[in-house]
């Protein structure tokens, strides 16, 4: 079923409101990028947040979601690319995986933690 306007600008401004969250985390937060350090960060309790990139690799993501169920740390999937989720970073590269374990000013955790995906 098609989407109205109102929904497809409600979605952009979703987006953007993620974005903008994201970019707040990274900037005044802890976050820590990369399949290996997500991983240390889950395995050592300082994860709150997990953000997996749409296209981030199934194995990487299969390993992810098995220790983020064992120490209950939610996982939000970023809609869009890895490319996508570095710029939003301020990154000049991929970034397929990323924890918060500090949002810092944002508000990342309320807004992912309401449209959470896995």
């Amino acid at each position: 079923m098609p989407r109205s306007k109102k929904e497809e600008g409600s979605a952009t401004s979703d987006r953007q409101d993620l974005s903008k969250s994201i970019r707040i985390a990274v900037k005044t937060g802890v976050v820590t990028f990369g399949f290996e350090n997500t991983l240390k960060a889950i395995k050592k309790g300082k994860a709150k947040l997990i953000i997996l990139s749409k296209n981030s690799p199934e194995d990487l993501r299969s390993q992810i979601q098995y220790y983020s169920k064992l120490s209950q740390v939610p996982i939000f999937e970023f809609k869009s690319s890895s490319w996508d989720l570095g710029s939003t970073c301020g990154k000049p590269f991929m970034v397929s995986t990323m924890v918060i374990q500090e949002p810092g000013d944002s508000n990342i955790m309320q807004i992912a933690i309401g449209g959470r995906k896995t």
